[in-house]
């Protein structure tokens, strides 16, 4: 074996060496986060659900859907640790995954559908590092809950 050959596969060696904590310390970070979760309480107190609970303020939560319609002009907002805000308007989407405490806003979600027109519950998504481009987990999804505005009723004076 020559010289440079050895230094190539030590070379190689040391980058996947890097790759595979560079993948590790998402996970390791993410459990983290649980840990520090469970520390401060139920998940009812998170900057998450403070902020989701905000964004539902004067909605009514519907039936849970399996699929919902997606336009390219519909908003996704993600709250971490918490859920994916799909939609705009009068009716919002609400997607709390199976695993909430993945969810994390730094992260770029990324969809294998079935439909150009639907997301649903059984679609494929990834999520990536907005940063490095490097995966950082499967999500799975549960059933979509739509919140609409309610409607203010006019008082009656009389």
């Amino acid at each position: 074996m020559t010289r440079v050959s050895v230094f190539t596969r030590t070379l190689i060696g040391a980058a996947a060496a890097g790759l595979a904590l560079a993948t590790a310390l998402p996970a390791v970070a993410q459990d983290q986060g649980e840990v520090e979760a469970k520390v401060d309480g139920a998940a009812t107190g998170t900057k998450g659900e403070e902020r989701l609970a905000k964004l539902l303020e004067g909605r009514v939560a519907g039936q849970p859907v399996s699929c919902i319609r997606t336009l390219g002009r519909d908003r996704l907002q993600i709250i971490d640790r918490t859920a994916y805000v799909y939609g705009s308007g009068n009716t919002i989407y609400v997607q709390r995954t199976r695993d909430p405490q993945r969810i994390d806003d730094s992260d770029t979600l990324v969809t294998n559908r079935f439909s150009a027109t639907q997301l649903c519950r059984l679609d494929q998504a990834t999520t990536i590092d907005r940063f490095t481009g490097i995966f950082t987990g499967a999500v799975f999804f549960d059933d979509f809950v739509p919140y609409t505005q309610v409607k203010a009723e006019p008082s009656a004076e009389g």
